[in-house]
């Protein structure tokens, strides 16, 4: 049996479904058919609209077709006042917020795509005019949308696949274990999100480790050196596999030379700082790696910085290599 995803975007850029267009090595339309899925309904790929998708989603609730899982992008906007009319769904008079909720109940699961669906977001920004949230979250507390309480007809909480934006292989990936049967609640971390991909961090296969490893930090933007110590990197504690599963083949934030922000964390939209800086008191970053403690890293970085190679030294704060690794017999 077809696998029948409903998928709807609401306070966000579509971002999301853009980067889910990406898919490669097979393409997004190969994957979903392999595994059994389809859409009944997407906004930007869809051809029906107006009277036909009323008309689908009237038939949705009243269970005269099967909604294996609801799919929103975007953050929800209850705004003004709770009445959610900040955001009506195009040709139905009705807001998308109650869409959602009643739609929620029908399906067999739900899933929030990227991090304004499961946590508000980008959308939810300072001063949250629109009072965006997620769909189970508010920021970092349970609630959102659905309520705190909410569970789909299997069990499960929401499923979070959060980023900014989402990877292609995490929405495929999360879908098709879904059709399988096989997400169960001990495959999602303590906020909602795929373990397949969550139970890693930015910082692992991240090419910029070396010079991580001898301290040997960036200074400006196009430098070659490690971004944790002064460029705002937050790799080491970003949950994500992003440097081991690559965009496009090849592609990462790091590896195009920009910072980890961190972005499938819930209020990564607000960190408090500029995201290209460093917090640090005493001239110790505040956000150290996750799992050190303060004492550790403090030794270790003293040791790190004596023993730092000149030609780790002196590439980091170029745009390119000037020392190269030296060329030497091999010790066996």
């Amino acid at each position: 049996m077809t696998f029948q995803i409903l998928w709807l975007q609401s306070g966000g850029c579509g971002g999301c479904t853009m980067s889910l267009l990406c898919a490669e090595s097979p393409g997004l339309l190969s994957t979903l058919r392999g595994a059994g899925i389809s859409f009944l309904w997407h906004p930007s790929l869809s051809e029906q609209s107006g009277d036909d998708v009323q008309a689908l989603l009237d038939s949705v609730l009243a269970g005269k077709v099967a909604l294996d899982a609801l799919c929103v992008e975007g953050a929800l906007l209850r705004g003004p006042e709770g009445t959610g009319r900040f955001h009506i769904m195009g040709g139905t008079g009705r807001p998308m917020l109650t869409w959602v909720q009643a739609l929620a109940r029908v399906a067999r699961h739900v899933v929030a795509v990227g991090s304004c669906a499961a946590y508000g977001g980008i959308t939810a920004a300072s001063p949250n005019i629109l009072d965006a949230c997620g769909l189970h979250y508010d920021g970092r507390y349970p609630g959102g949308a659905l309520g705190a309480e909410f569970r789909d007809h299997t069990g499960l909480p929401v499923i979070n696949i959060a980023g900014c934006p989402t990877h292609p292989d995490w929405v495929t990936g999360t879908l098709a274990l879904l059709a399988r049967g096989q997400l169960g609640a001990t495959d999602l971390d303590p906020l909602g999100r795929p373990r397949f991909y969550a139970d890693t961090l930015v910082h692992h296969g991240c090419t910029r480790n070396e010079f991580y490893e001898y301290k040997a930090s960036a200074r400006h933007p196009s430098d070659l050196g490690c971004l944790m110590e002064n460029m705002g990197c937050i790799g080491t504690q970003a949950h994500g596999d992003c440097n081991t599963r690559l965009w496009n083949g090849g592609g990462s934030c790091t590896r195009g030379g920009y910072a980890c922000i961190n972005c499938t964390a819930p209020e990564f939209e607000e960190p408090g700082h500029p995201f290209e800086t460093t917090p640090k008191i005493a001239g110790i970053p505040v956000g150290l790696p996750t799992d050190m403690p303060k004492a550790w890293y403090v030794a270790l970085s003293s040791l790190a910085r004596a023993a730092t190679p000149e030609r780790l030294a002196r590439n980091a704060t170029e745009d390119h290599i000037v020392v190269p690794p030296s060329s030497r017999p091999l010790r066996r």
